[in-house]
């Protein structure tokens, strides 16, 4: 199999401002109608007829698709398929969006990792998930996607210190020297003391790039997607 990845930015939709252009988002108060234009375009791009999304809650639970359901998963912070050519969907807006896949199998998961979603736990189940589902630990490849960078995630100390126990590495200092956290930071240990087999990172920060949406940054503001599925070769 062939794992494709993609994450999208501001660009190419129709959404008018605060949401312009290209936001995938349908829960941040833009138009319906602009964004299922936005959506249509996105599975026009990448030639898929459909795309699994989710109603993330800042949780950690997984649910597992097959491409037969007809609305977003309910209450759900990571997908998992083994349907080929089935894009599993993540939004974000500062928090990170994590990609992983199972070349051999084809297994694929998209997960919504946030301050809460990350310190609860939500990456280690969408792994177990997969592995139910058929992946191997040591061929998952994954990508973490841009998100907000360590240097601009200030928070206070108390909660830098309560992340950092439960996501060992994340906590670091921000530009100006104040407790902050570095999410990806975390995740990437996090992946490595599970075994998973590569693990890289898109370096950009939503907070400094202006072609992404950043909900620290703007406040009322789009979202950006990250999608995953298998093709065979």
């Amino acid at each position: 199999m062939r794992i494709r990845r993609v994450v999208t930015t501001r660009a190419g939709g129709v959404s008018a401002p605060p949401y312009d252009t290209f936001n995938l988002g349908d829960h941040v108060g833009d138009d319906p109608g602009a964004v299922e234009a936005n959506r249509k375009r996105l599975g026009t791009e990448l030639g898929v007829e459909r795309v699994a999304w989710m109603e993330q809650v800042h949780g950690r639970t997984v649910t597992v698709v097959d491409g037969s359901e007809t609305a977003p998963a309910e209450a759900t912070d990571a997908l998992v398929t083994k349907t080929p050519g089935l894009p599993v969907a993540v939004l974000v807006a500062d928090c990170v969006p994590v990609l992983l896949g199972d070349p051999e199998t084809g297994v694929v998961a998209a997960v919504h990792a946030g301050r809460v979603g990350a310190r609860v736990g939500v990456l280690p189940a969408a792994l177990e998930a997969m592995v139910e589902a058929g992946a191997e630990m040591g061929r998952i490849e994954v990508l973490l996607g841009p998100a907000i960078c360590g240097e601009c995630y200030e928070v206070p100390a108390g909660m830098a210190a309560d992340v950092d126990k439960h996501l060992p590495g994340s906590a670091t200092r921000t530009r100006g020297g104040k407790p902050g956290l570095d999410l990806r930071a975390g995740l990437w240990r996090q992946l490595a003391e599970a075994g998973v087999g590569k693990v890289g990172v898109d370096p950009r920060c939503t907070a400094e790039d202006p072609t992404l949406f950043s909900y620290r940054r703007d406040g009322t503001t789009g979202r950006i997607a990250a999608l995953t599925w298998a093709e065979p070769e």
